[in-house]
C-alpha cells in the first residue's frame, strides 16, 4: 500500500497525529476502561481542535466564499452506482439516507457533521437561503422532498447544493460534499445526457487543487475500470489528495489486501477497508460486526487494523481535513485580501449615488473641468500621459501630419501643362488676351484668367483637409468626454449631442472661410513677399538659354522646377510669343508659391484658434445647455441612477461586506493556529 504522503506531510509542524498523540492515548485508555465496541463513539479524540477550523471553513462556505472564485478546502465523495457511498456516509453520519435503484443523489449533498453534546440529536435542511428543521425519522423523506423542490419530480440532477447539518453525539466533525453517482447508461425518465451532466458536476467539485477526493470503490470491482477512479487520475495524476474507501469487503475478501497493496491505481493518501451495514442493524451493532469481520476472516485479518473500518475512515478524514484546512487557510487569506482590495477599488471608482441637485451640480462641473483639462492637454499642448498606448489620441502629432499633408498636396499641384505643352496653356490666354496698345506688355488678365483656373484646380483640397480634420477632433474630443461622464451614463447622450452640434458648426464655419478664401485668391494677385520678386528672378536667368535651344531646333530643354520638357512644337512659333508666354509661366511659378503657403499658413491658423477657443469657451458652454436643456432642470436626470449601475453597486457592497467577514473568520482561526497547533 502506497504511504499517505502529500496533504498531512505537507504540513509536518502542524501535523494532527503527532500533536494529539498523548491526549489520544490518555483518551483510548479511558475509553477502554469505560465503554465497549458496541456503543464507543467514532468521534475523533481530537475534535475539540478540529472543530473551530471546520467552523470556519463551514461559515465561509455559507457565506458563498466561493462564488468570489476563492476554493474552500473540500472532501468531496465520488463513485460509481452502488460503490456504497450512501453507506459510508451513512455509518459516519449515524443516520440513515436516501437508497434504491438509480441515483439516489441527485443534487450535491454538503453533509456537515458536527459532534453534539446533547444525546438528542438536532438535524436541519438548508437550501436556497431556506432552513428546515428535521429529525432521523423523517430526514430521508425531507431530503427526498427537498430533492424534488431544487432538481424537480422525475430522475433529473441539479447542480444547486443541498446542505444537511447533523448535529449527533459521537459523530465525527467533518464536512463533505456527496455527489451523484456515477452512470454510464441513462434509464426511463432520466435526460439522455445524464452521465456528462453528472461527470460535469462532479469535475466541477473535484479540480480545485483545494479538494480532497474521497473515492468509494466496491471491493468486488477492478479498480483499475472504475469511472471515479479514471475521473479523479483526470485531476490528480499523483493521488496526492486522493483516499479511497473500500467498501463491502464481507462480499469479496478474496484478494483485496493484494488489490490494496499493489495500488495500481496510484492512492496518495492510502485506503480504507470498511463493511457496509446490512438489512436493519444498529449502527452500533454494525461496527462490531465489522470490528469482527476484519479481526477473525482469515482473508481480512491480514490487512493492518489502521486502515479498517469506519472508525478508522473517521479518523483519517478529520486528520486530512484539518491537516488540508491549515495547509490552505494562508492563501485563502491571501486570495480573500485580494478580491476585497479589488473591489473595494471598484467601488470606490463607482460615481458616488447623488441625493440632491446641488451634489449633481457639484459633479457636473468637475465632470467639464476635468473635460476640458484633458481636452486642453490633448488638443493644444502636445500632452498625452492619460492616452500613453493611444496613438489616435496623440493629437497635435495627429494633427500635424494632416497638416503636413495637405501642404504637400498643395505645393505639389505645378503650374504647367506638362512637358509635352510646355508654354501652350500660356501662349492661348495671351493671345485671347490681347488688346490694342504698346506691344511687349503682359496683359494683367492673362495672369489672373491663369491664376484663377490654377486656384480653382485646388479649391477642394482645403475643404476636404478641413473636413478630415474637424471629423478627428470630434473622434478626439467625444471620447474624452465619453471617458469622463463614464460614472454618469444618464449624460453621455447629451455631451455626445453637445459635441457633435458645435463641432458641425465649427465645421460649417471653417468651410465658409476656406470657400471665402479660395475666392480672395482667384480674384487678386498681390503679396509683399520678397521670395516672389527673387524667384521670379532666378526663373528667368534660363529665358535666354531657353530660346537659343529653341532656335537651334533642340527637341528638349531643362528648366528649373520642371526637369527635361519637349520643345519641338514651339520651333515655328514667334519668339516675341514663346519669350512673353515663358515670362507669364515663371510669374506663375514664383507666385504660386507664395498662393499656397499663404493658403497652408492661413487654414492652419484659423483651424489653430477655432480649435483653442471652442476649448477654452465655447464646449463648455455647449454642454451645459444641452444637459440643462430649455426648463434648465437636465440635472435630476442624474440623481435617476440607472438599474445597471444601482446593481452593479448594490453586489460591490454585498461582496465587501462578505470579504469583510470572510476576513474577520479567517483572521480569528489563523490566531488561535500558532495557539493550538504550534
Amino acid at each position: 500500500m502506497s504511504s499517505s504522503s502529500s496533504i498531512v506531510e505537507s504540513v509536518p509542524k502542524m501535523n494532527l497525529l503527532k500533536i494529539s498523540k498523548h491526549h489520544r492515548q490518555q483518551e483510548e485508555e479511558e475509553e477502554e476502561q469505560h465503554e465497549s465496541i458496541h456503543d464507543a463513539p467514532i468521534v475523533s479524540p481530537y475534535n475539540d481542535r478540529i472543530r473551530p477550523l471546520l467552523d470556519a471553513v463551514d461559515r465561509l462556505r455559507h457565506l458563498k466564499i466561493m462564488q468570489e472564485g476563492i476554493q474552500l478546502p473540500t472532501i468531496v465523495v465520488v463513485g460509481d452506482q452502488s460503490s456504497g457511498k450512501s453507506s459510508v456516509l451513512e455509518s459516519l453520519a449515524g443516520i440513515r439516507l436516501p437508497r434504491g435503484d438509480g441515483i439516489c443523489t441527485r443534487v450535491p449533498l454538503i453533509m456537515s457533521l458536527k459532534n453534539h453534546s446533547d444525546p438528542r440529536p438536532h438535524l436541519s435542511l438548508e437550501f436556497n437561503g431556506k432552513a428546515v428543521e428535521t429529525d432521523e425519522a423523517n430526514v430521508v423523506d425531507e431530503i427526498m422532498y427537498t430533492t424534488q423542490e431544487i432538481a424537480g419530480k422525475g430522475k433529473g440532477i441539479s447542480n444547486t447544493p443541498l446542505t444537511l447539518v447533523v448535529k449527533k453525539k459521537g459523530v465525527p466533525d467533518l464536512t463533505m460534499i456527496d455527489l451523484p453517482g456515477i452512470t454510464r447508461v441513462p434509464v426511463k425518465g432520466q435526460p439522455e445526457d445524464i452521465s456528462e451532466q453528472i461527470s460535469d458536476i462532479i469535475m466541477k467539485y473535484i479540480t480545485p487543487e483545494e479538494s480532497i477526493i474521497l473515492n468509494v470503490l466496491s471491493a468486488g470491482v477492478d479498480f483499475p475500470t472504475c469511472e471515479s477512479i479514471r475521473m479523479s487520475q483526470r485531476v490528480d495524476k499523483t493521488g496526492h489528495r486522493t483516499l479511497a474507501v473500500v467498501t463491502k469487503a464481507d462480499k469479496s475478501p478474496e484478494g483485496l489486501l493484494e488489490k490494496i497493496v499493489a495500488d495500481d491505481v496510484n492512492i496518495g493518501l492510502g485506503y480504507v477497508c470498511v463493511r457496509n451495514r446490512i438489512g436493519d442493524e444498529t449502527y452500533e451493532e454494525a461496527r462490531a460486526e465489522e470490528a469482527k469481520l476484519f479481526e477473525n476472516n482469515h482473508l481480512l485479518s491480514r490487512i493492518d487494523k489502521s486502515i479498517v473500518g469506519i472508525s478508522a475512515l473517521a479518523e483519517r478524514l478529520t486528520t486530512i481535513q484539518a491537516n488540508i484546512i491549515v495547509k490552505c487557510l494562508p492563501e485563502i487569506v491571501r486570495k480573500i485580501n485580494e478580491k476585497l482590495s479589488a473591489n473595494l477599488e471598484e467601488l470606490n471608482k463607482m460615481p458616488r449615488h447623488l441625493s440632491s441637485t446641488g451634489e449633481a451640480m457639484t459633479a457636473f462641473m468637475n465632470i467639464l473641468c476635468s473635460a476640458r483639462e484633458s481636452l486642453r492637454k490633448i488638443l493644444l499642448q502636445g500632452e498625452f500621459d492619460e492616452y500613453p498606448a493611444d496613438d489616435n489620441m496623440h493629437a497635435t502629432a495627429r494633427l500635424a501630419e494632416m497638416l503636413n499633408k495637405y501642404s504637400e498636396e498643395l505645393r505639389s499641384a505645378k503650374s504647367g501643362d506638362g512637358s509635352e505643352n510646355f508654354l501652350v496653356d500660356e501662349m492661348k490666354v495671351l493671345e485671347e488676351s490681347r488688346s490694342v496698345g504698346l506691344p511687349n506688355f503682359i496683359p494683367k488678365s492673362a495672369f489672373r484668367t491663369l491664376l484663377a483656373k490654377k486656384v480653382k484646380e485646388i479649391s477642394t483640397t482645403p475643404l476636404d483637409y478641413s473636413e478630415k480634420i474637424w471629423n478627428y477632433i470630434q473622434s478626439v474630443v467625444i471620447s474624452v468626454l465619453l471617458k469622463q461622464c463614464d460614472n454618469y451614463p444618464q449624460l453621455i447622450s447629451c455631451t455626445r449631442r453637445a459635441a457633435q452640434n458645435l463641432i458641425g458648426r465649427k465645421k460649417q464655419h471653417s468651410a465658409e472661410w476656406i470657400s471665402d478664401l479660395v475666392e480672395m485668391e482667384k480674384l487678386s494677385d498681390y503679396t509683399c513677399n520678397g521670395a516672389y520678386t527673387a524667384s521670379w528672378n532666378k526663373l528667368m536667368a534660363e529665358q535666354k538659354g531657353f530660346m537659343e535651344r529653341i532656335r537651334g531646333n533642340f527637341p528638349l530643354a531643362a528648366v528649373s522646377g520642371f526637369g527635361e520638357i519637349n520643345i519641338a512644337h514651339l520651333w515655328g512659333v514667334n519668339a516675341n510669343v514663346v519669350q512673353a508666354a515663358y515670362d507669364l509661366k515663371m510669374r506663375m511659378v514664383a507666385y504660386w508659391e507664395v498662393v499656397t503657403g499663404r493658403m497652408v499658413d492661413n487654414m492652419v491658423l484659423h483651424l489653430l484658434f477655432s480649435i483653442g477657443k471652442m476649448v477654452n469657451e465655447e464646449m463648455q458652454k455647449e454642454i451645459i445647455d444641452e444637459v440643462m436643456g430649455p426648463q434648465r432642470n437636465g440635472l435630476e436626470r442624474m440623481l435617476e441612477e440607472l438599474p445597471s449601475v444601482a446593481e452593479k453597486r448594490k453586489k460591490l457592497q454585498s461582496s465587501v461586506a462578505m470579504l469583510k467577514q470572510s476576513k474577520e473568520i479567517v483572521a480569528n482561526i489563523m490566531d488561535n493556529i500558532s495557539i493550538d497547533f504550534d
